[in-house]
């Protein structure tokens, strides 16, 4: 059994080392892409304050398809060059949005969504997933939760 507590109060930078080691563990020696994406998905939610949805998607036959999450059920395809993640895909960078509804092509699955952070999974040059979080509250995410995140990706390259 795994037992990942983040520590109250800790700064963002502290929190992401934290939640970078609890990936690493729970991903160490495991072949599944799959599960790790569960796994690191539930970090996720377990990890950073007022999200309303964290999770992946994977990129299959040139789209993105909804891979493991938390949160409300979601879109199940996304085609590059659409909306926050389908930008993130075909761009390769990260999209950090401080209010989704001023964003050309914002795809809402859930309305209550304000604010997004979307991390491109780069393997050998090639996008494969993209790590996606949205919370409720505009602005909720900043260079230290996209730095954070974009560390985790380079984890989990070679991971899912």
């Amino acid at each position: 059994m795994y037992d990942f507590t983040p520590t109250p109060g800790q700064t963002k930078p502290a929190l992401y080392a934290d939640l970078i080691d609890a990936a690493r563990a729970i991903t160490h020696d495991e072949p599944d892409g799959v599960a790790n994406m569960a796994n690191c998905a539930a970090l996720l939610g377990q990890f950073l304050p007022d999200l309303n949805w964290a999770g992946f998607y994977r990129m299959v036959g040139g789209e993105l398809v909804l891979g493991p999450f938390v949160g409300k059920p979601a879109c199940i395809r996304i085609a590059l060059g659409q909306g926050v993640c389908g930008t993130a895909a075909a761009s390769g960078e990260t999209q950090l949005v401080p209010d989704v509804h001023a964003f050309p092509g914002h795809i809402a699955c859930d309305a209550a969504s304000r604010s997004e952070l979307v991390v491109p999974v780069v393997r050998e040059g090639a996008v494969i997933a993209v790590i996606d979080l949205d919370s409720p509250l505009p602005a909720r995410f900043d260079s230290e939760d996209a730095a954070g995140i974009e560390t985790l990706a380079k984890v989990l390259a070679e991971r899912i």
